[in-house]
């Protein structure tokens, strides 16, 4: 049997596919806002049945195996705390995360791309310190001179990001959908308005 055919035969219902699981550390707290720590249902499912998570709200849903019928988990803490990282990797998401996705030239927002802000021509290394988010039209604007030579400025200097700094940035930036079952648990944490 082909792969194409072996997937038309196994049944995978529309309304179950759109139903992930907000996992929550231990301390109820998401382990990211972005990307959302979200897993599949089954993978919830199947967690629950290791006993490495509690079930704490349910959507509507029901699955069912010939033995048994379960509600789908839309949210699951975890029983063991995981300690975040003190400090997130160094990757473009991240970067772009710690920027919040604007050039840190002109300020827009959009597809972006990185810039070195100490040309690696010139001794320039790639780290937090010295890449930031740029457009392309700055990015090539720059090119390889530094900022005096370009007449550019910085919006805001290079810095490593802490994960909870990352984390808060973040929650800027919800997913396209949010569960109201999840409301409680990506909020609560957040200082509230007088």
């Amino acid at each position: 049997m082909t792969g194409t055919a072996a997937m038309n035969f196994v049944r995978s219902p529309g309304r179950l596919r759109d139903h992930p699981a907000l996992v929550l550390n231990a301390d109820y707290r998401p382990l990211s806002y972005f990307p959302l720590s979200l897993w599949p249902w089954q993978e919830a499912i199947k967690a629950s049945f290791l006993d490495r998570v509690q079930i704490i709200a349910e959507y509507d849903e029901v699955v069912r195996s010939p033995s048994m019928e379960m509600r789908i988990p839309s949210v699951v803490v975890l029983k063991e705390y995981v300690r975040p990282a003190l400090y997130p990797a160094f990757t473009r998401f991240n970067l772009f995360l710690r920027d919040e996705f604007t050039c840190q030239y002109c300020g827009a927002t959009g597809e972006m791309t990185f810039d070195h802000v100490i040309p690696r021509s010139r001794g320039g290394r790639t780290t937090w310190e010295n890449v930031v988010a740029a457009c392309s039209p700055c990015n090539l604007a720059k090119a390889s001179l530094t900022l005096r030579e370009a007449r550019m400025n910085l919006r805001k200097p290079p810095h490593r990001p802490t994960a909870e700094a990352l984390r808060n940035t973040g929650r800027k930036f919800p997913p396209n959908h949010l569960h109201e079952s999840w409301m409680d648990y990506l909020y609560w944490d957040a200082e509230l308005d007088a």
